[in-house]
């Protein structure tokens, strides 16, 4: 065996030992391996050889799945590494597991040769820039030949590439320069092999000539146009089984080309592929001819009995019709009074509104010019205040009326709801009255045996439980222990009421002396009216019975909006708030 060539083997280590992100541009050194050596020779083979021993075309094969738009070089490297992946799979012979090579990598690569175009195909369409258009448009172009060179040297993937979904996808697109580009995919498969169409499944042919044919109905562009024709004259001429299929499944293919397409230039193609659908036409005439005349006839027959249906239903459908339209032109005349009606009330309203304002303003005019001009602010406060009070009345009936229609459907559902619960319960009284009693079950009497069982077990339970009896010294003895303690209980409750008392007082106390401490002058100015409050007792109460006084006289003499809250409280009651407030501190009897 000859000895690998050592430039595959060292990419190979550094493609092992890179990273991921590194690998793409790692692998762009193929393209100088395989230009190093002329197409076709051994040297070249035995290049190819090597790369896919070493597994660097498994490689090139899964980095078209990255998205390389987050990776070095971008698009333009997986371009090149789609050119490197066709480069090395044509011309290359696997003598181990060939199997492995034809059936499975090959269409891998393709699928995957495919999904690069798609993502290029979508990044063209979505670009903004022209530059930034150029360049995927390149780049795709890239992609697309390596697709052909690929299948061109291999045949048996042509027909892999037409049943891939993604071929399919690259194909229905709306955008004229990809579209031009996959239909000349398209054209070279056919080129390659012609026999391709019959050896997809029928629903793949569909799709593709479908969209050929949509192509042609749906745009005016030339380009698209040759392209298309040239397509489909391809498959006539290569394929004579197709053009019956074309002219049974696109009945308006021939008018629609004769009509739209003729003078754009590709005359030529187009009378060529008119001249073999008419040929195809006219060997089918025979057929259709017979089919169009039983047509005809079915259709006459089922025309004549519609048309004897419907005189028969003539009669009816002219009552019918003319009750209808004298109904309608009945409520249009209706509706046309009705707008008129409303239009003369409108205008009459309107009319006795300005009548009422004109009369409004005299009246103020004259009523201006009699009051005293030093009367005249006094009278226009009035007239505010009435107007303030006549647009208050009329917004609070708006609101009342609204709140009224607001709430109108939940006091109906609240009526309805007392009114089924009334029936029920009037039910549920029904039926508990029309329920029969059950009948009085009498209990099951004892027998002898068990009578005297149950006297045996309650004579046992009064020996062995005999009932305690109490002599009447010892009740007495008991009562008069109970009243000792009760006479200790009442003393020692009397006594603990007047400790709290006392407390209280005391805290009453303390609590006046420090109020009058507070507010005492400073010892500059003490006199000695103020020592003698002090001193006597007497005083510091009657100051503040005084001061509480004047607070229960102030509360009588309030105005009627401070005593909203106390309409219920009788006259002569002051709330507690006001008496603790001036009363809180306030020693009243009580000893030192």
């Amino acid at each position: 065996l000859a000895a690998a060539d050592p430039r595959v083997l060292a990419l190979a280590a550094q493609v092992t030992e890179s990273r991921e992100q590194d690998i793409p541009l790692l692998l762009l050194k193929l393209k100088g391996i395989l230009n190093s050596a002329s197409l076709g020779c051994e040297e070249a083979k035995k290049i190819k050889q090597d790369i896919y021993d070493y597994d660097l075309t498994q490689y090139c094969m899964l980095v078209l799945r990255q998205d390389h738009s987050r990776l070095l070089g971008g698009w333009d490297t997986a371009a090149q590494l789609a050119e490197i992946l066709s480069h090395c799979c044509v011309g290359l012979e696997v003598k181990e597991d060939p199997e492995e090579f034809y059936k499975k990598f090959l269409p891998s690569a393709i699928d995957n040769l495919l999904f690069l175009g798609r993502r290029l195909q979508a990044r063209f369409i979505r670009a903004i820039k022209d530059e930034e258009k150029q360049d995927f448009l390149h780049w795709f172009q890239t992609v697309t030949d390596a697709i052909c060179w690929l299948f061109g040297g291999h045949i048996q993937l042509a027909a892999c590439v037409l049943q891939n979904d993604h071929f399919l996808q690259l194909l229905i697109t709306d955008d004229v320069e990809t579209a031009i580009i996959m239909m000349s995919v398209l054209h070279s498969i056919l080129k390659v092999n012609s026999s391709v169409l019959l050896q997809v499944d029928e629903e793949t042919l569909h799709s593709v000539l479908d969209e050929l044919v949509y192509k042609l109905s749906s745009t005016t562009n030339p380009v698209i146009g040759n392209a298309a024709t040239k397509l489909l004259l391809l498959v006539a001429k290569f394929c004579k089984q197709l053009v019956k299929l074309l002219t049974a499944r696109y009945k308006g293919l021939k008018g629609l080309l004769s009509k739209q397409w003729t003078g754009k230039g590709f005359d030529r193609d187009l009378f060529q592929l008119l001249d073999l659908l008419d040929l195809e036409q006219s060997n089918g005439k025979g057929e259709m001819q017979r089919q169009h005349q039983a047509a005809c006839i079915i259709q006459a027959m089922w025309r004549g009995f519609q048309t004897r249906k419907r005189l028969k239903k003539l009669p009816q459908a002219v009552t019918t019709l003319q009750r209808s339209f004298r109904a309608k032109r009945e409520q249009e005349l209706q509706h046309l009074k009705k707008q008129k009606e409303d239009e003369a009330l409108k205008l009459q309203m309107q009319l006795q509104r300005q009548r009422a304002m004109r009369l409004f303003h005299e009246r103020q005019l004259a009523l201006l010019e009699i009051i005293h001009a030093s009367q005249v602010n006094k009278y226009m406060e009035e007239m505010e205040g009435k107007s303030a009070l006549t647009i208050q009345r009329f917004w609070r009936g708006y609101r009342a009326r609204r709140n009224f229609h607001q709430q109108r459907q939940s006091l109906k559902e609240y009526k309805a709801a007392v009114i089924i619960q009334r029936a029920a319960l009037k039910f549920l009284e029904k039926r508990r009255r029309r329920r029969p009693l059950s009948p009085w079950i009498d209990p099951k009497g004892l027998t002898d045996e068990q009578r005297l069982a149950l006297q045996q077990k309650v004579d046992d339970y009064i020996k062995l439980h005999p009932a305690s009896q109490m002599s009447e010294e010892m009740s007495k003895e008991l009562h008069m222990q109970a009243q000792e303690k009760l006479a200790q209980f009442l003393l020692r409750s009397r006594l603990d009421q007047r400790a709290a008392q006392r407390r209280e007082t005391l805290l009453a106390q303390v609590n006046t002396d420090v109020e009058l401490l507070m507010n005492a002058p400073g010892l500059a100015e003490t006199t000695e009216k103020d020592l003698d409050v002090f001193m006597s007792r007497s005083i510091p109460v009657a100051t503040k019975a005084r001061q509480s006084h004047n607070t229960m006289l102030k509360y009588t003499r309030w105005p009627w909006w401070k005593k909203l809250g106390d309409e219920f409280v009788e006259d002569d009651v002051i709330p507690d708030d006001v008496l603790n407030a001036e009363l809180g501190t306030l020693f009243i009897g009580g000893r030192k």
